[in-house]
């Protein structure tokens, strides 16, 4: 269903018309929306331990990188085959096969030896994490109360608080055992699988079957190829502050773990509370290409402290949370309202091309850094986020006119 901005409304906002009941949610809602939680802490999870894992495995920093590379990449791929899946035996099965996935292969990297081994098990869990994150969004979009734009803050919500205390659970256990982490990860997984086999009530199959190329065909539309690119491009920005900077900071896992979490709080407070308000009051596309720029500017300035100031790149990276917080919430509504694809699929087409950019930042990140200096690898961080606002000021009237398209 198309929804249409409210006349009162700037002509770009999307989805503002619809009012939201954030606290009036089914428990299956609620459940979902906690899985999610503990899904995302997987993200940020390996964040504190970063420095410890290359020291204990005798690893370097890109190729201790490439625990997001594999698991983004996995996720990204794994996202044209999610909607196979759920269409063919229903969202709640969907929801627990990728949670079991995410359980049996956090136990495995806790298990590792070499740093190639705990690689691969990231791809696993890379795949469980694909599974449960495209489903767990159309879920929640499809049994929330309050509308779309309501259960997309809900899931935002899931996201930011996930991303936080990620880096906070991982110092904690981190700094005790570097392995200790992702034992932890899988016990409260399991604890998810649980609530949602308990809580989350059988979801009808969709009648119809979507096919692998679906998600493909779905960025035909060119509003929805415009938020996914510039969304890659974006990405590279955003993960090249999660999995570079803790090399720059060059702290303790509980260090790094206070850092992040201070970074993850203002994703969860910015992407709930903020972004909706500026989306009603100066509309969504202005609002992203404003958040950009900012975004930009923050980059630079993390490519003029690094190696100089420790200060003012934990400063700056706090401060990136705000950013990052308003754009998750407004690139997501973009892509699940921009095109008439089924939401699933909009999403799938979405996270497909979006977490390509995740793939690509940590090792290009770490690498460049290897090569040429910290500098370097901030200053073209910037100029891809760059490149992401330029995509959107081109791309402008297929997003403006989303309700009409």
């Amino acid at each position: 269903m198309t929804t249409h901005a409210s006349p009162a409304a700037p002509p770009d906002t999307v989805l503002a018309d619809e009012k939201p009941s954030f606290f009036r949610q089914p428990k299956a809602v609620w459940a979902t929306a906690l899985a999610a939680v503990f899904a995302f802490m997987g993200i940020g999870l390996v964040d504190p331990i970063l420095p410890a894992i290359a020291e204990n495995l005798d690893a370097s920093p890109s190729q201790v990188s490439l625990l997001f590379t594999s698991y983004f990449l996995v996720t990204a791929v794994a996202m044209l085959v999610t909607g196979v899946i759920s269409s063919r035996i229903g969202g709640r099965k969907t929801l627990l096969l990728g949670l079991g996935l995410i359980v049996v292969f956090a136990s495995l990297s806790g298990l590792s030896g070499d740093v190639a081994t705990l690689v691969g098990f990231r791809a696993g869990w890379g795949l469980g994490n694909a599974l449960f994150v495209a489903t767990a969004l159309a879920v929640i979009v499809g049994v929330a109360s309050g509308g779309t734009a309501t259960a997309i803050i809900l899931y935002e919500a899931a996201l930011g608080l996930g991303i936080s205390l990620g880096p906070l659970l991982g110092a904690l256990l981190g700094g005790w055992q570097w392995r200790a982490p992702f034992f932890g990860t899988a016990g409260l997984m399991a604890a998810a699988f649980i609530a949602l086999a308990v809580l989350l009530p059988a979801t009808p199959k969709p009648a119809t079957r979507t096919s692998l190329r679906d998600p493909l065909r779905a960025l035909g539309h060119r509003g929805l190829r415009t938020t996914a690119t510039s969304a890659l491009f974006y990405n590279y920005g955003f993960f090249t502050i999660l999995a570079f900077t803790p090399f720059v900071l060059g702290m303790d896992a509980y260090g790094i773990g206070a850092v992040f979490f201070g970074w993850g709080l203002m994703v969860a407070v910015f992407s709930v509370l903020v972004a909706p308000a500026l989306q009603r009051r100066l509309g969504t596309t202005r609002v992203l290409l404003l958040t950009l720029g900012a975004l930009m500017l923050v980059l630079v300035g993390l490519a003029v402290a690094a190696g100089h100031s420790v200060t003012a790149v934990v400063v700056l990276v706090i401060a990136s949370g705000a950013l990052l917080g308003i754009n998750n919430t407004l690139y997501t509504e973009l892509a699940m309202s921009v095109s008439d694809a089924p939401r699933p699929v909009a999403s799938a087409g979405y996270n497909f091309v979006r977490w390509m950019g995740g793939a690509l930042a940590p090792f290009a990140a770490t690498k460049l850094a290897e090569l040429y200096t910290p500098q370097t690898t901030y200053a073209v961080a910037a100029a891809m986020v760059l490149v992401a606002g330029a995509v959107v000021a081109a791309g402008r009237a297929s997003l403006t006119h989303a309700a009409e398209v």
